[in-house]
């Protein structure tokens, strides 16, 4: 046999080596990442829902989903273990990055609006609506349409609707 024959079997077999050694690899990241749990780290399971660790037996896992409330689940059922900021971020609403960054006035000049000013924007608006008014308005429809359309009935000698049938 020639290598051109043998070629294509040498292409798949490669191929299906290399998907397998993928898929093998995510097991072990997978099975790392179960094996490094502690009881107290928050947890989300492949249904998506999130949880905190409360004890870890060989093929199980105990569960505290809500305060008082315990759930035992497989190992392979955790999806992630997450770093304690991320769980409070989620579970919590805890974000201590928004709190820094909030932006305050120096006075309250700002977040008020006076009756002069109010009084000034109700000229103004009165003011534009009469000029507006006063402008002539734009002829929207089509001339030459309008007179297509009556010259189109009066081409064949029929009007709208007319037709040969007796």
């Amino acid at each position: 046999m020639s290598i051109v024959t043998l070629l294509p079997f040498i292409v798949l077999i490669g191929a299906m080596f290399l998907m397998t050694r993928s898929a093998k690899k995510k097991q072990q990241a997978a099975a790392q990442m179960r094996n490094e749990m502690q009881p107290g780290t928050g947890v989300r399971t492949i249904g998506g829902m999130y949880a905190t660790v409360k004890e870890i037996g060989d093929e199980t896992v105990l569960l505290e989903v809500a305060p008082g409330v315990h759930a035992v689940y497989a190992k392979n059922s955790i999806g992630a273990v997450l770093e304690d900021s991320e769980y409070n971020r989620i579970v919590h609403g805890d974000d201590p990055e928004s709190d820094t960054d909030a932006v305050v006035p120096d006075d309250a000049s700002s977040l008020t609006e006076t009756a002069e000013a109010s009084e000034k924007d109700a000229v103004k608006d009165a003011e534009t609506a009469e000029s507006e008014d006063a402008a002539p308005k734009a002829d929207l429809t089509k001339k030459a349409d309008a007179a297509e359309a009556g010259t189109e009935g009066q081409k064949d000698g029929k009007a709208d609707g007319e037709t040969d049938a007796k």
